[in-house]
């Protein structure tokens, strides 16, 4: 029988982050995300979202924010899901004025909220927990 090596490439390797995030395993997830181009392997788009999205989701915001960053550096551009993941890591922690700064930037850069961001944002207008300066954002989204 022939022995076959299954090749990791980045999908491969977001699909094992992304697995580790979800369990709960940041800090796996943060390890072998950090290990990537010693492997050969640049993280894209999706790889990065996986992480922030998993720094989010565990209150990590600074590290997301800084992920969000490195992201720029490296040459990677953000897209909606990674403004959306970051937007919505913001309000799931009650950081308000940080996710309408990052709704601006969405916006400025001609990407438009999701369905559960706009829910989110939605759901803390209607309960007077973010400034109204939001709603002009919203007509544009």
């Amino acid at each position: 029988m022939e022995d076959k090596k299954l090749e990791l490439n980045i999908v491969i390797y977001s699909i094992i982050i992304n697995g580790l995030c979800k369990a709960g395993n940041i800090e796996s997830a943060r390890d072998l995300f950090s290990c990537l181009s010693s492997k050969g392997v640049q993280p894209n788009v999706r790889t990065f979202t996986i992480m922030i999205s998993g720094f989010c989701n565990r209150g990590l915001l600074v590290e997301a924010e800084m992920l969000l960053g490195e992201m720029g550096e490296k040459g990677c551009s953000s897209n909606g899901w990674t403004y959306n993941a970051i937007i919505r890591g913001f309000i799931n922690n009650s950081e308000t004025s940080r996710a309408i700064e990052f709704t601006q930037q969405m916006v400025e850069r001609g990407f438009s909220a999701d369905a559960s961001t706009m829910e989110l944002v939605i759901d803390l207008l209607s309960k007077d927990k973010v400034d109204l300066a939001l709603l002009p954002l919203l007509k544009n989204s």
